[in-house]
């Protein structure tokens, strides 16, 4: 995402000027000098945005989050936040039922900490809404923090006079202070980036950064996982859907490329919505057990069954291939060889 921009003062500079210019910056590791509004600073200020993703479930909103200590009602319960282990408390309890309506009531007035680092205090349910509604038009325009990007401090900025003549070097050494610094770069400053930097994504992949062309690609990469990410967090509830709305039977289960679904004739698979499970043969119950469903860049359908020997060996965590309302197809994370579909009676 990076574009060259030059003002017409610098177009007009000599080409001796020009060359001798960037054998500068070559000479220091950097790269031709961007602007404060290249899509380089942009893509720096939004990977160095604070993020306030963690507490989603109870705030609603990417761009900020609610310090600590807060009270708020998770579907009735009241719950005094003051560290995010009370977060997997609120989690839980949204857990309860996977097909039921969840709420959450924050008792106003709260400290809310923005992307930008910037601190408000919230008196009010409506003057909240106004930030959330803010958040969504933010991430609606591209402007958001990029969460699935992480950039291994310290990193160095060389700066540049309107000349594109190297004036300083600034050593960042957090998130917060390559924000504070991008987006206080005036409009006749430059900079670049000192390179190599190391960057990891979420997926975990650490790579080595050597260009902004590089940098452009890590960013990419990551607006991909958050991409696939969210719309693996959609199909997961629509998932969770489907199980609790039908019954099912086993339709093939093959492992090293033996299907065994015949020992799993004439029984059938109910998904409660208090997440448990059951396999029944006729009126008689055969096993039963408890199911979960998760997400991160894919679906993941997990059973733990217990009381029979067949379907105790679907206790695995499954990759969700694919999955309709009337069929799911998954894969074993843990042997590629095995797969299990099972399909709506």
């Amino acid at each position: 995402m990076k574009t060259l921009k030059l003002i017409t003062g610098i177009a007009l500079m000599s080409i001796f000027s020009l060359t001798s210019c960037q054998s500068e910056v070559d000479d220091v590791q950097g790269e031709n000098p961007n602007t404060a509004n290249s899509s380089m600073a942009t893509n720096l200020k939004r990977v160095s945005m604070y993020d306030g993703s963690s507490d989603d479930a109870i705030d609603g909103s990417s761009c900020s989050s609610i310090k600590f200590p807060y009270v708020a009602k998770v579907n009735g319960v009241e719950i005094y936040f003051v560290s995010q282990l009370n977060f997997e408390q609120a989690i839980s309890i949204f857990g309860e039922f996977n097909n039921d309506e969840d709420t959450v009531e924050i008792q106003f007035p709260v400290t809310i900490k923005m992307s930008d680092y910037t601190e408000v205090t919230v008196t009010s349910q409506s003057q909240y809404n106004a930030i959330v509604e803010n958040c969504e038009d933010t991430e609606d325009d591209g402007k958001d923090a990029i969460s699935t990007l992480n950039i291994h401090f310290p990193i160095t900025i060389l700066t540049y006079d309107s000349s594109l003549q190297e004036t300083d070097s600034v050593v960042i050494t957090s998130e917060q202070q390559l924000y504070t610094y991008m987006s206080n770069m005036s409009s006749t400053e430059y900079f670049s980036v000192k390179y190599p930097v190391t960057v990891t994504l979420t997926d975990g992949t650490t790579e080595e950064v050597n260009s902004d062309t590089e940098f452009k690609s890590t960013v990419n990469a990551a607006l991909e996982i958050e991409s696939k990410m969210e719309v693996a967090a959609e199909n997961k509830e629509k998932l969770e859907t489907v199980l609790v709305n039908g019954t099912f039977k086993v339709n093939s289960f093959i492992n090293a490329g033996v299907d065994s679904a015949s020992n799993y004739v004439g029984y059938t698979i109910d998904f409660a919505n208090d997440w448990k499970i059951k396999s029944m043969n006729t009126l008689t119950t055969f096993a039963t057990g408890t199911y979960s469903v998760t997400s991160d860049t894919n679906v993941y359908l997990e059973f733990v069954f217990t009381g029979s020997t067949n379907f105790n060996l679907f206790n695995n965590k499954w990759k969700v291939s694919s999955f309709t309302t009337s069929t799911i197809t998954l894969q074993s994370t843990t042997n590629s060889a095995m797969t299990l579909v099972l399909k709506q009676i």
